[in-house]
Order: structure tokens, then C-alpha cells, then sequence
């Protein structure tokens, strides 16, 4: 299964995309995260579906200080190949 999310709320600056990062590594996913030039968090994971569902329920409990307003979940599809492990892009 793979997923673009979009993530909304506060967000940025808060340590966000290594949380993001840390849950996709132990849930043993592939992808990558980033800041969105509007304060959002982006990225793309791929992975079985349990580990999936496990990563978003992750998301949508962020940790303080952080919060999320929004998570948009999309599956999605590609042949290029997801960087393993889980990065955090700049």
C-alpha cells in the first residue's frame, strides 16, 4: 500500500517530520517527509496495509506540542522506488 498525506495544524517547527520519521521506522515503512512551503507536512509511505493504518492512527495522535487540524490520506500508486529507510527530505 502506498500513501501521500498532507498534515494541517501546528506542525512545523515542533519537531513533527522526526516524529513522522521515527514511527515510519519502527513500523518498518518506506517513504520520506517535508515541510510544505503553507506550514503543512508532507510525504509518501509505503508499506502492508496494518502498518499503514498503524502509521496514521500515529499521525492523527501527534505528540505536543504539536497538534493536527487535518490528514489528508490518499492512496496512491508509482513505480519509483520509496527511499528505505524513512527519510526526512529539506
Amino acid at each position: 500500500m502506498r500513501v501521500r498525506f498532507t498534515i494541517r495544524g501546528h506542525v512545523q517547527g515542533v519537531g513533527f517530520r522526526y516524529f513522522v520519521q521515527s514511527q515510519a521506522d519502527s513500523l518498518g515503512l518506506s517513504g520520506w517527509v517535508k515541510n510544505g512551503v503553507d506550514g503543512s507536512v508532507l510525504g509518501m509511505a509505503e508499506g502492508s496495509e496494518d502498518r499503514m493504518e498503524a502509521l496514521k492512527r500515529a499521525l492523527e495522535a501527534a505528540p505536543p506540542p504539536s497538534s493536527v487540524d487535518t490528514l489528508d490520506w490518499v492512496p496512491s500508486s508509482g513505480t519509483e522506488s520509496l527511499p528505505h529507510p524513512f527519510e526526512i527530505k529539506r
